[in-house]
């Protein structure tokens, strides 16, 4: 038989032998008797809050990492934010300097025009006084003419004459002198290769202000020509000369209309029409080193310099027969017929540069910085001295110097940039009456 199971639990299953009698049964508790239990319902309890919990840090996952998202967001954005207020902190500060240089740049600018506005007063009083001169000489004479007779008049009037001679005469040597001071330089354009030339015409009228312009020091034949300073700054080009030959150095100077330079690998100096575009002429400098035996201190095949001043046209070479020392030759600007030389003690390899200025050559110790003119050679007198001129060599390499007798001012290609240098020039007026 089957033992009843006691409440709370029910047959699960049983056996029984042949005969019928029960061997063994199971039971097993009712279905829903862990459904009423205390400890079920806790253990369901518990599960649902676990899957509260978990369905609740999934949210505050999600939420984490949005906000996470936006933090990082926001990090960058004040990074941005703090870089361009950095920027904008350093370029005021780069915009306050580049506008306290370019006031400072004008003083600079300005200043080397106080020397050669004071020369100018001087000069003119000086004007001046000899006008006041005549006017009162004038004053006399008509005087003088009412009460002496025609003849007497016309003597003095002769005298009026002779003494307007003089005023010219003093007034055409007003631009000579002695050198005393170099300023600046003001610096017109920055172009072009580390060396080269750029020039004006010293015979030209006031009115005429073309800028040639002459770039590197060898291998090339292209001259720029511009119409006034101003297009030469715009880099407007008004002409392109392609000339036949190529030069060398950077020793070329323009006068009365003519390009006069030295021709490649040669010591022969070519005069060029730009009004024709032809050659008028060429001559060879007999015993003249080119092609770098005796150049400048910057090298340059610099060995021949042609230059002009108040007194006309000048070359400027070494030779053997002189040790390789600076030798002075003034040349007919018309055939280059050399008409004289002048030996000197300098050797034009230390030379840094040199110009003329009054038919006195001026030499440069260096073309870099610290450079001073430090020798000058006066053809008049055939002697030297030793002289102690500093001027700003602002760029550091200078490659061309050259003294424009109509603008009293020296070119010079510094480095690259194409500056002016103004001249200070004591002079000395002397009359007929004078021994």
């Amino acid at each position: 038989m089957t033992i009843g199971p006691k409440e709370g639990w029910q047959v699960y299953s049983s056996a029984q032998d042949a005969d019928g009698r029960c061997i063994c049964t199971v039971v097993a508790p009712e279905q829903n008797l862990c459904s009423r239990d205390a400890k079920g319902r806790q253990l369901r309890q518990l599960l649902e809050k676990v899957q509260n919990m978990t369905q609740s840090i999934e949210v505050l996952n999600l939420r984490t990492q949005r906000d996470f998202q936006y933090v990082m967001k926001m990090e960058n954005q004040m990074k941005g934010l703090r870089t361009k207020f950095r920027q904008i902190e350093d370029d005021r500060k780069t915009v306050m300097a580049r506008n306290f240089q370019e006031l400072k740049e004008k003083m600079d600018e300005l200043q080397p025009l106080i020397p050669v506005l004071e020369q100018y007063k001087t000069d003119a009083q000086l004007i001046s006084s000899f006008k006041e001169e005549i006017r009162n000489l004038s004053v006399v004479l008509a005087a003088i003419q009412e009460e002496m007779g025609a003849y007497d008049y016309d003597e003095l009037y002769q005298r009026v004459l002779r003494l307007d001679n003089r005023l010219r005469n003093c007034m055409g040597k007003l631009t000579c002198g002695k050198l005393m001071k170099i300023t600046g330089p003001v610096t017109i354009k920055t172009s072009g290769m580390r060396f080269g030339a750029w020039m004006t015409d010293p015979q030209a009228s006031q009115r005429n202000n073309r800028v040639w312009y002459m770039d590197s020091y060898t291998n090339n034949k292209i001259v720029h020509e511009y119409k006034t300073m101003d297009d030469f700054v715009a880099n407007t080009v008004s002409r392109t000369y392609n000339l036949p030959f190529k030069w060398e150095g950077t020793g070329h100077v323009v006068y009365n209309g003519s390009l006069y330079y030295n021709k490649y690998q040669s010591n022969i100096i070519v005069k060029y029409s730009f009004e024709t575009g032809r050659v008028l002429a060429q001559r060879a400098l007999e015993y003249t080193g080119f092609h770098n035996t005796y150049p400048y201190s910057w090298g340059g095949y610099s060995d021949i310099d042609v230059m002009t001043d108040e007194l006309g046209m000048w070359l400027v070479y070494a030779t053997n027969q002189n040790a390789g020392n600076i030798v002075i030759a003034q040349m007919d600007p018309d055939t280059l017929e050399v008409q004289k030389t002048w030996n000197t003690e300098y050797s034009k390899r230390n030379a840094g540069e040199s110009f003329m200025i009054c038919g006195t050559l001026y030499i440069t110790n260096s073309h870099q910085t610290g450079a001073k003119v430090y020798y000058s050679y006066s053809t008049k007198t055939s002697s030297y001295e030793y002289t102690d001129i500093p001027f700003h060599n602002q760029y550091f390499h200078i490659s061309m110097l050259d003294y424009n007798a109509r603008e009293r001012a020296l070119y010079a290609w510094n480095n690259g940039h194409q500056v002016l240098y103004n001249v200070t020039l004591f002079h000395v007026i002397k009359t007929e009456d004078d021994s």
